[in-house]
């Protein structure tokens, strides 16, 4: 059977795809019993020069050269864009063709929608290198964990944000300079704001919350907080303590029952001696808990032209294997149930708090009473000697809530003399 590929975008990613497919064309045959070859791409600068494929197809500028074309069964939609790739996929669905895509964003913001004309015309929709690279954790959410509960889905799920933080704990570099260098090397944008200020992350830990837990959240739905505001200090004084510092995204059932879930990007300690810790530079890692079978982490590159190339092939071949069983059109993930978001009484977690103080008579004195009324409890205490006036205490807690911790910053904001500079969740 011969297969008619679409590619919408031949940037590095789009390259790949063109590159693994020429290079590995006869293993994938043997595999699939399909032979897949790109008949058209369709580009937003046709001056752009392109290296590492040979060029036997046309490339234009022009969407109906591939939506029109009957010889192209798959699209693979590899531009990045959001308004216009969602026109072009529900066009290519529409038109009855399958679709593979690394879009996360727009999985993130329209995948239901999509799912559904999808299934309604009878095609394939996937999009394994959305998140993670190429890490393949939605198809072993999809299918290694369905007869399993999974109580927890969590992981470094951004590389820019992860090198930026490994250079700062590694190589004593400030934030500005770590994240010059991450630009320098072509992992960060020259507006990195979607990376380090978690927005990256929360798109990829929507859809991974979708496939772990059957629910389906928006954006609104979760706590995000990036990196831009953590200092060389925090992460000394964390080290110090014995933990790294990552930018995490978590979804886990929460409360006595675990019958709600709490969805979170933020900065978290991670002990060094957990396998998260150990997960530097550009590198993504999942982690998934499963009632039965425990603790599984899934470790590889987040991004980058070859590892989620390799992803975006994982689904063509899948598509392959559907068209010659003749089983297209069954959703990429099935499950889907109900569960409340989890309020802030049910967030609880342990602490890294930093506290500034001027240094007068009686004001630390007045931090640890606001955290006794609050019922927080320390398990360590760090006092910086005061430095231009202002005292920092470090403090590591016993397991507290949201709600505790909004009473914390209700009542230093209205203090005088004491700044909450600090706070990270422990993760464990």
């Amino acid at each position: 059977m011969d297969i008619g590929i679409g590619l919408f975008g031949l940037g590095t990613v789009g390259s790949g795809v063109v590159k693994i497919l020429q290079e590995n064309m006869d293993q994938i045959t043997k595999r699939t019993g399909s032979r897949l070859t790109v008949k058209h791409a369709v580009v937003h600068n046709l001056n752009k020069p392109r290296h590492g494929f040979t060029q036997d197809f046309p490339i234009t500028d022009n969407a109906s050269d591939i939506l029109d074309n009957d010889d192209i069964q798959i699209v693979v939609e590899v531009m990045g864009t959001l308004d216009q790739a969602y026109d072009i996929i529900k066009r290519a669905l529409n038109a009855k063709k399958h679709v593979v895509t690394a879009n996360k964003d727009l999985i993130a913001s329209h995948g239901q929608e999509l799912v559904a004309i999808a299934e309604a015309n009878g095609v394939d929709l996937f999009f394994e290198a959305a998140v993670a690279g190429g890490i393949p954790i939605l198809r072993t959410l999809a299918s290694s964990f369905t007869a399993d509960e999974i109580s927890r889905v969590a992981g470094i799920i951004n590389g820019t944000s992860n090198f930026i933080l490994t250079q700062m704990a590694i190589n004593n570099l400030s934030y500005a300079e770590a994240l010059k260098l991450a630009q320098d090397k072509g992992f960060a944008e020259s507006d990195p704001t979607n990376d380090v200020e978690g927005f990256d992350a929360a798109f990829k830990l929507i859809i991974l919350s979708n496939f772990a837990f059957g629910i389906q959240p928006v954006l609104g739905d979760l706590t995000i907080n990036g990196i831009a505001n953590l200092t060389d200090t925090d992460i000394a004084d964390a080290n110090s303590f014995g933990y790294a510092v990552k930018l995490l995204g978590v979804a886990q059932r929460v409360g006595d029952t675990k019958e709600a879930i709490s969805i979170e990007v933020a900065p978290h300690l991670v002990p060094f001696t957990h396998p998260l810790a150990t997960v530097n530079n550009e590198n993504n890692a999942v982690l998934v808990n499963g009632e039965s079978v425990g603790e599984v982490m899934l470790y590889g590159p987040g991004a980058g032209e070859m590892p989620t190339a390799n992803s975006v092939l994982s689904d063509l071949t899948n598509v392959a294997t559907d068209l010659a069983l003749n089983t297209p059109g069954r959703p990429f993930n099935s499950f889907n149930q109900d569960l409340n978001l989890a309020k802030p009484s049910q967030r609880v977690a342990r602490r890294f708090i930093v506290v500034e103080v001027d240094d007068t008579p009686g004001a630390m004195y007045s931090v640890t009473g606001m955290f006794a009324a609050a019922k927080i409890s320390f398990t360590d205490l760090k006092q910086t000697p005061a430095a231009n006036g202002t005292a920092r205490l470090v403090a590591l807690t016993h397991p507290a809530s949201d709600a505790q911790l909004n009473v914390i910053r209700t009542t230093i904001r209205n203090a005088d003399g004491i700044n909450l500079a600090a706070e990270y969740k422990i993760f464990s």
